[in-house]
C-alpha cells in the first residue's frame, strides 16, 4: 500500500478499516485493505470494475459483513449518522411516491422506524430540498423525474438521514455530462459548506481528482490510499487518469 497520505492537524479520525477482507459468495474480492476516514474527508473509491469498490462500500454502511477484519467507528459517529446513497435499480427509478415523501423518508434512519413526521422533520426536509433546487418538485411522482433530478432528490433524502457523513455508490452513473457534472459540484457543496464527509465510489476518476481530497484505489487490493495531489502524481495514478 502506497503514500498513507499526511494527516491534516485536528482532524479526528471517524472510521478505521483494519485489515479488511470482503466478497460474496464464498469468493473474495478484495484483501488486506486497511485506511481511514477523517472528519471532512471527501474520500473518492476508485478502480476497474468488478474491483469490489461497491462491496466495500456496502461494508462501510453497515449492509455487508467483512469476511475478515474489523470496521470501528470513533465515538464521534454511529451508523444513524451515516446517509447511504446506493446504486439505483430499476424497481426503484420506479418508485410510485411524491418527491417529499421520498426525501422526507430519510428522517426515518434518525430515531423512528415508522412514518410519523415531527414539525422539525418537514422543515429539516424542506430545507435540503431548497439547497438541492427541487422545492418546485415536492408534489411530482418521483417516477417521472429526470435521472438527475431523482439524484438530487435522493441526496436530499441522505441529507435527512445523516448531519454527518454521506456514502455515495456511483451517484452519477447514466448521467450525461452537463448533469454529471451539476451533481459532482452539489456533492463538493455539500462537503465544504456543511463540513459534510464524503465517501463516493466513482468510475470517472478524472473528475474524481478534481473534487475528491483523498483517494482509494483498489484492485484485489489497496493500490494507493493517501490525498488526491500525491496519487494524481504517482505511477498507478498516472496510468490510470491516461488511461
Amino acid at each position: 500500500m502506497k503514500n498513507q497520505g499526511k494527516k491534516e492537524k485536528n482532524k479526528k479520525t471517524l472510521i478505521t478499516c483494519d485489515n479488511l477482507a470482503i466478497g460474496y459468495e464464498n469468493m473474495t474480492v478484495l484483501e488486506n485493505v486497511s485506511f481511514s476516514v477523517e472528519e471532512g474527508d471527501y474520500l473518492c473509491v476508485v478502480g476497474e470494475n468488478g474491483a469490489g469498490k461497491s462491496t466495500l462500500i456496502k461494508c462501510l454502511a453497515g449492509l455487508k459483513k467483512p469476511m475478515e477484519g474489523e470496521i470501528t467507528f470513533s465515538d464521534e459517529i454511529t451508523r444513524r449518522d451515516v446517509g447511504y446513497l446506493p446504486q439505483q435499480t430499476a424497481i426503484q427509478r420506479d418508485f410510485p411516491a411524491s418527491v417529499r415523501e421520498v426525501v422526507l423518508s430519510g428522517c426515518l434512519n434518525r430515531s423512528r422506524l415508522i412514518p410519523i413526521y415531527t414539525k422539525a422533520d418537514r422543515e429539516r426536509a424542506l430545507k435540503h430540498m431548497e439547497e438541492l433546487g427541487i422545492t418546485g418538485l415536492a408534489a411530482k411522482s418521483y417516477r417521472e423525474l429526470s435521472g438527475g433530478q431523482q439524484q438530487r432528490v435522493l441526496l436530499a433524502r441522505a441529507l435527512c438521514a445523516s448531519n454527518k457523513m454521506l456514502i455515495l455508490d456511483e451517484p452519477v452513473t447514466g448521467l450525461d455530462p452537463i448533469v454529471t457534472g451539476e451533481i459532482y459540484s452539489v456533492i463538493k457543496t455539500i462537503n465544504r459548506k456543511y463540513g459534510m464527509t464524503i465517501i463516493m465510489v466513482s468510475h470517472d476518476v478524472k473528475t474524481a481528482v478534481r473534487h475528491a481530497n483523498k483517494i482509494l484505489h483498489v484492485k484485489h487490493t489497496v493500490q494507493f490510499f493517501g490525498s488526491t495531489e500525491d496519487y494524481v502524481g504517482s505511477k498507478i495514478g498516472k496510468d490510470f487518469i491516461g488511461g
